[in-house]
């Protein structure tokens, strides 16, 4: 018998079939023709439903659907968006994601839809998400390039580079902690370079805070890669939100902190420090208390600031912030009370006005004239919780500042000394090579306001809502006072010229008419610039007439009548798409015959141009805002009737930045199908023109280099992975650079023919001197016909210019040849550079996208 007690051996059975289900089968079938016959009707949520019954049921048909799928869940997300459900919209892209998880196209997609709803450090999440998946994939690179200008500003790279900057706040750090000051608190960490220090410097105890996910993650990884995860606790918080022991155990000794930007006090530092004194520090050292050691007291570094101030003309700020020009393209712009900028601290400025704007003076083009010498607007105390919790009602301080230098008062510049303790400070002052910019604080009179030697300004200094406000309000001359902002009438004919009669001449321009005032017109600084090149609304004028006068001696098929004359024509349509304020359809509107679509949407902006249209003789019928009329702001590009077409189009091809707008060469494409026969888009060609330099200061704007500048800490490949590779709001004719070639023609674009394009070219540039090529800043030459056209690169542009940055610059030799790859993809221009004889083996290249693809 057998062996009772051995076990059976397991075999192992073959797989057995899946049982075949009719039922589900028939189900998935009749799904799947249901789903494509929805998508033909465009019925697109209901197509989605039939394709996710499918693709559950029937995996295998995942490549097979994959296609239509996706386009059925992009129209059905554009329809959701439309509608404002946004939690439908997303929990279909979690639909979609779940069964298809490794799809870089929907994770772009669901990036693209976050970023514009404002999840920023999300939409930077399926970004990076998609690159991973897909590292060659344009359109993920691109949005990322997008995101990281959002999630990791630029003055990050500067700051970091700045070694002196560094060394002394690690100084201050060194001599604090090393003095008694054991527990420390960082506010604002960025990439935890300061708590470091502190923990470098023998600190017991290093706490952080940071509010940006994207700044808190990576201050994080920085730590972490410098050995200092257990020694450092990061918190992603905002330090008002911080409590005691809730979030740190106890109070510390000492708060670190470079919250301040150009204007000191405008990212929040006092308020920050007042509540750190109340929550989070110890007690400040008394005067009238026993000693205390510094273990047993609390300070701030920087321990105060010193501001100054100066009076500056500037030609650059004055046309950003005021309207300089009296007329544009024939049109008279004196129908209007005035335009003015967003940036202005004057006590009836709105809830949307900024105090003042950022500039480096040392960079404006055509430099600045200082009015008078530099004065001192404020002291500050870091360390005197009384002092800061009165800033903001000490009052209105008054400073009398006597005019050295004749000229027109253009703006007040400002700066500031940060006193980090008693022997470390750091200026931020115009001649200063430092990573801040200056606080400019610009004059809004609607036209010049000119001083001269023995004048005297009256400049108040205030600080509401923890912001500093600095504004010019009164001038003396000859011991008469008058105010800034109020006008009294000259003398009439025949009346003496006072002192005071020929100071009211001089502010002629501050002439308030009250009817006049109520039609002011705030618009953007670029807004404001574009409304002072008169060159390029000259060009478009000259342009449209000559395309409507062509139009419009075209042959007549009906004839002339029995009267002799050729019967009255249908007007001729135009429609202006420029992004924000416009008045290229006004001045088409006026050449006669014209019925002139404006797509300016905003309400207090198509007032003015119907005040300006009735101005200038423009009948109210022939200027309409085409934004008004049509149902979807992407459905801006259509017929404006049934059986009209437009005689011309106005694209807006540049963004002031500097780059290419998103989707231009598509926006042309349908342009071109929606123009009558002998009708023309504005602008017909673009050529895009760039040269070789060689320029550090780029190079420190983009990335850090390397570890000396950050006191050796290893954070300059975390926060790399957010370099961007183009350089964009670019000054090229004050940028500190070498040119190492003549500019050379890079690419083309022919707007009127998209299809004849070409999607990449090779451009050989003769290097003229010897050098690194660490850039290539690239403007264009915008073409509106064969003889009229407009250059993004001249002294009185609103464009800025753009530059593509290699992160490994090439080290060149005159009369050497860079070889240029430049490729065109949806709009966006990427450039790769090889010296002529690396072209053959294989080589490590530098490529940048010269445009973003996010609105």
């Amino acid at each position: 018998m057998p062996n009772a007690t051995t076990r059976p051996k397991r075999v192992r059975r073959g797989r057995r079939a899946p049982r075949e289900d009719p039922a589900r089968n028939e189900l998935v079938a009749r799904s799947l023709e249901s789903a494509q016959q929805c998508l033909f009707n465009q019925d697109y949520g209901t197509a989605f439903v039939h394709y996710l019954l499918v693709l559950n049921l029937a995996p295998a048909l995942k490549d097979f659907a994959r296609d239509s799928f996706r386009f059925t869940l992009f129209k059905w997300a554009e329809e959701l968006d439309s509608l404002g459900r946004v939690q439908d919209l997303f929990d279909c892209y979690e639909q979609a994601l779940e069964l298809f998880p490794m799809d870089e196209v929907i994770v772009n997609s669901m990036g693209e839809h976050l970023f514009r709803m404002g999840f920023r450090d999300e939409a930077a999440g399926h970004f990076h998400k998609a690159l991973k998946l897909k590292p060659d994939f344009a359109e993920a690179k691109e949005n990322f390039y997008r995101v990281a200008n959002w999630l990791v500003e630029r003055w990050h790279f500067l700051m970091l580079n700045d070694h002196q900057r560094n060394r002394k706040y690690q100084q201050a750090i060194q001599k604090a902690v090393r003095a008694g000051c054991s527990t420390v608190l960082d506010i604002g960490t960025g990439t935890g370079i300061l708590g470091m220090c502190a923990k470098q410097a023998g600190a017991a105890e290093v706490y952080a805070c940071e509010l940006s996910k994207t700044m808190y993650e990576l201050a994080c990884e920085v730590i972490s890669a410098n050995g200092m995860k257990d020694d450092i606790k990061v918190l992603h918080m905002k330090s008002v939100e911080m409590e005691v022991p809730k979030d740190i155990p106890h109070r510390v000794s000492l708060v670190v902190t470079e919250t301040v930007d150009a204007g000191l006090f405008g990212e929040g530092i006092i308020e920050s420090l007042i509540h750190a004194w109340h929550h989070l520090l110890l007690p400040p050292q008394s005067s009238q208390d026993m000693p205390l050691s510094p273990a047993e007291t609390g300070r701030v570094i920087p321990a105060g600031a010193t501001v100054f101030g100066i009076a500056v003309e500037c030609q650059e700020i004055r046309r950003h912030h005021r309207l300089c020009a009296s007329e544009v393209g024939g049109l008279s712009l004196c129908t209007v009370g005035g335009f003015h900028s967003p940036v202005s601290c004057s006590p009836d400025a709105d809830d949307s006005s900024e105090p003042y704007t950022t500039e480096r003076l040392s960079r404006l083009p055509g430099g600045y004239t200082t009015l008078t010498t530099p004065f001192r607007a404020l002291d500050i105390d870091f360390n005197n919780v009384q002092e800061l919790e009165g800033l903001c009602s000490r009052g209105v301080t008054r400073i009398k500042l006597p005019v050295t230098q004749a000229g027109v008062l253009d703006a007040l510049a400002v700066w500031f000394q940060l006193h980090l303790d008693e022997e470390n400070s750091l200026s931020t002052g115009p001649q200063e090579d430092t990573c801040w910019e200056q606080a400019v604080y610009p004059i809004q009179n609607s036209s010049n306001f000119t001083v001269k030697p023995g004048d005297e300004l009256t400049v108040e200094v205030s600080c509401e809502d923890a912001y500093l406000r600095i504004r010019a309000v009164a001038m003396a001359r000859d011991g008469h006072v008058v105010s800034l902002d109020e006008w009294e009438p000259g003398p009439g004919p025949g009346m003496a010229v006072t002192p005071e009669a020929e100071l009211c001449s001089a502010l002629s321009c501050l002439q308030t008419d009250p009817q006049r005032a109520a039609q002011a017109c705030m618009l953007e600084c670029s807004e404001i610039a574009l409304l002072n090149n008169t060159h390029y609304h000259d060009c478009f004028s000259r342009a449209l007439d000559k395309l409507l006068s062509t139009l419009r001696s075209g042959p007549n098929p009906e004839g002339p009548d029995a009267s002799g004359e050729s019967p009255s024509a249908d007007p001729l349509y135009v429609l202006d798409v420029s992004e924000g304020f416009s008045v290229l359809s006004l001045m088409a509107a006026r050449l006669g015959s014209v019925r002139a679509y404006s797509s300016v949407e905003k309400e207090q902006h198509q007032a003015v141009l119907r005040l300006l249209a009735e101005g200038n003789g423009v009948q109210q019928e022939a200027l309409e805002f085409w934004l008004n009329q049509v149902e979807d702001d992407s459905a801006v590009l259509q017929r404006p009737a049934t059986e009209k077409l437009w005689s011309a189009i106005v694209l807006d091809c540049v963004e002031t930045c500097g780059l290419l707008r998103q989707k231009l060469v598509e926006k042309a494409t349908l342009a071109r199908c929606l123009l009558e026969d002998g009708g023309r888009i504005f602008p017909e060609i673009i050529v895009v023109y760039g040269l070789l330099v060689e320029s550090d200061t780029l190079l420190l704007e983009s990335a850090v280099q390397g570890r000396e500048p950050t006191l050796g800490f290893n954070i300059a490949p975390f926060i790399n992975q957010f370099t961007v590779p183009v350089h964009v709001f670019l000054d090229l004719s004050t940028l500190e650079c070498k040119h190492l070639s003549q500019p050379v023609e890079l690419f083309t674009l022919d707007l009127m023919n998209c299809s004849e394009n070409a999607t990449q070219r090779q451009v050989e540039v003769q290097v003229c001197a010897t050098g690194r090529v660490t850039a290539i800043p690239f403007w264009y030459q915008v073409h509106l016909d064969q003889d009229i056209s407009i250059s993004t690169f001249t002294q009185d542009s609103h464009w800025k210019q753009a530059a593509v940055v290699l992160q490994h610059p090439l080290e060149v030799t005159a009369g050497e040849t860079v070889c240029l790859s430049v490729h065109l993809h949806k709009s966006s221009i990427s450039i790769t550079a090889l010296k002529e004889e690396q072209r053959e083996g294989p080589v490590a290249m530098d490529s940048a996208s010269s445009t973003d693809t996010v609105s």
